[in-house]
């Protein structure tokens, strides 16, 4: 159910609010557009200054629109347990397809307090979980063998693996078996990733080249090697663009030169600075996004 280019949808704002005619619209293109699956409410959501009923709305619209077409992961995670549980609890209420649970940021949890939290909201809802590991943000890094316990659990059933380490992928393979969905968190290693066992990336350079990921995806799965390497080195000047400052800044700014979102994000986070707004239009333009 869970693979190739599935999208860490951007939240539209206007004025400060969440932009709900501009979010399902996205949510609409990014389909016909091909994107296997979609994830709303993550990091590139800006989930962290959404109040909680923004998030849950945003879930809702997504599972509203999406009626079932692509997979809707809803994220879901926090740094409390009894949160993460609610929030799950509403993805599930509405028909999300999945979770996508963050490991606990800032309270550091040890590798047992991970297994504890995980096994908290799988008990408590049933719901397909995706581990969220990025240590780059949480600071907490899960290890294989955590994970290896949390997938016995029938409803753990995969990773978004935001480490950048390609070896890691291999090892989860290795010590879980071949069923364990494994997504690339990062763009600039989703080819490799499917190399070393992954089956796709939950992407933020698909929220503005959503054809671009999905077929990249696609000739993985078809065995056009040479197709697939095409368009990751098309793609990968734009993969740099998007994150030459804090992430969705840039992606946002992406999407308003396409007339799908405004740039606005929420503090603390501010706009992309004139110098990021030239290479991200540079890097569309390489890419064909713009004329």
């Amino acid at each position: 159910m869970f693979r190739g280019s599935i999208a860490a949808l951007i939240t539209p704002f206007r004025d400060g609010k969440v932009d709900e005619r501009a979010f399902q619209d996205f949510v609409e293109w990014q389909i016909t557009e091909g994107t296997h699956g979609v994830v709303p409410v993550g990091t590139t959501g800006e989930s962290p200054t959404l109040s909680h009923e923004e998030h849950r709305l945003i879930v809702a619209l997504t599972v509203e629109v999406a009626k079932g077409r692509v997979p809707v992961i809803a994220g879901t995670g926090s740094n409390s347990t009894e949160e993460a549980i609610g929030l799950t609890r509403y993805a599930k209420q509405v028909g999300a397809d999945g979770a996508l649970v963050v490991t606990p940021y800032y309270n550091k949890p040890s590798q047992e307090g991970l297994y504890q939290h995980y096994k908290a909201i799988h008990d408590a809802v049933d719901l397909p979980i995706i581990i969220y590991n990025i240590p780059g943000r949480s600071v907490v890094d899960m290890s294989v063998q955590t994970m290896a316990r949390l997938a016995k659990l029938p409803n753990i059933v995969g990773v978004k693996d935001a480490t950048a380490d390609l070896v890691r992928p291999l090892r989860t393979r290795t010590e879980i078996g071949p069923d364990f969905v494994q997504l690339s968190g990062e763009d600039a290693t989703a080819t490799a990733f499917l190399a070393q066992g992954g089956v796709g990336c939950i992407s933020v350079t698909a929220n503005v080249a959503p054809r671009l990921c999905s077929r990249m995806q696609d000739a993985w799965t078809e065995g056009d090697l040479a197709e697939m390497a095409r368009i990751r080195d098309l793609l990968m000047p734009l993969h740099n663009a998007l994150f030459a400052e804090t992430s969705p800044a840039p992606v946002k700014y992406a999407a308003s030169l396409l007339g799908k979102s405004t740039d606005e994000v929420r503090l603390p986070l501010v706009p992309c600075t004139d110098a990021t707004r030239v290479l991200v239009r540079e890097a569309m333009m390489k890419a064909g996004l713009l004329s």
